[in-house]
């Protein structure tokens, strides 16, 4: 069944989640006491908002949670401390509720389904968001995701519920700009020039964007066999039509003419750079030789005997 089917029999428009950065903060930190080095994941209480279709997940906190690695089905969440947290959190800010859970995933695991309807228990529509504490490429590194009843075409086979991806972002208030900003000041490595740092992030966005492209490759692959959605094709054809004409002759003339500059900005940094070295090594060269003139001039100390 496909998802717009689904959506719609779930009786639920559920637009988008908006995760807020002191949110990744408090999951990364749960992950890095708890399972830093291993293979376990780690679950958590999402505390937020939700209006017209839209998850304003504003906080969270840790739950403890074992699971079998053998057996999926065996799993334990602690929801007594989860509901005496929450009363805790009630006192703090009331407008905040519960809604949904967190893992670190970094996928779905066949018991979530499971954990996710005992959060159905405290929030009538609860949402899944997985985050990827490890990322490997560049972009969002959360999931968002919430249950629908998938009703089978045979009429003897059961209903199931099955999870629906819906698309998350990254938001922050103001006061949360501000915090994230100085958090990057100070974790920032001095030791990496400007131009390293450039040339690492143009690296990074080149490679996701491979990866997104050999994505909506191996969709447009798979569709040759299976019923395809037209919504997804329009959004292809509207990445598509934003992409410039490099046919265009004063394009390729505007954008040599770009490379040739920057080029030239490089070679003469590099240049500037390399005599400002050899200033200093000339510099420091002469100092030693002052300071190896100044000791041979200075008298040596004779020492004097000890009278008996």
């Amino acid at each position: 069944m496909d998802v717009v089917k689904a959506a719609q029999l779930s009786g639920r428009t559920l637009e988008k989640v908006v995760v807020h950065p002191l949110v990744l903060l408090s999951i990364v930190d749960h992950y890095n006491r708890v399972a830093r080095d291993t293979r376990k994941r780690v679950v958590g209480v999402l505390l937020g908002t939700s209006s017209r279709g839209v998850v304003d997940v504003t906080n969270s906190y840790a739950v403890p949670f074992e699971e079998d690695d053998k057996d999926p089905r065996i799993w334990f969440l602690d929801h007594n401390y989860h509901e005496s947290m929450f009363s805790m959190f009630k006192r703090i800010n009331a407008k905040e509720h519960v809604v949904g859970w967190y893992s670190t995933g970094p996928k779905l695991k066949e018991n979530d389904l499971d954990v996710h309807a005992l959060f159905t228990n405290y929030v009538p529509n609860p949402v899944l968001v997985i985050i990827d504490v490890q990322p490997k490429e560049l972009g969002i590194p959360t999931k968002a995701y919430y249950a629908v009843e998938e009703v089978k075409e045979n009429a003897t086979q059961k209903s199931q519920k099955v999870f629906v991806h819906v698309p998350s972002e990254i938001a922050a208030h103001e006061v949360e700009e501000i915090g994230v900003e100085h958090l990057l000041r100070d974790v920032k490595d001095t030791t990496i020039s400007t131009l390293a740092t450039e040339v690492s992030s143009k690296l990074a966005a080149l490679k996701g964007l491979d990866a997104r492209l050999t994505e909506i490759r191996g969709y447009l692959d798979l569709v040759k066999r299976r019923p395809c959605n037209i919504f997804v094709l329009f959004f292809f054809q509207d990445v598509f039509n934003l992409l410039p004409n490099l046919n265009v002759n004063e394009l390729i003339k505007a954008f040599a003419v770009k490379t040739n500059d920057m080029m030239l900005v490089i070679y003469l940094s590099s240049l500037i750079r390399s005599v400002i070295a050899l200033h200093n090594l000339i510099n420091n060269k002469m100092l030693n030789k002052e300071h190896e003139k100044a000791e041979d001039l200075k008298p040596a100390a004779v020492p004097t005997a000890a009278g008996s």
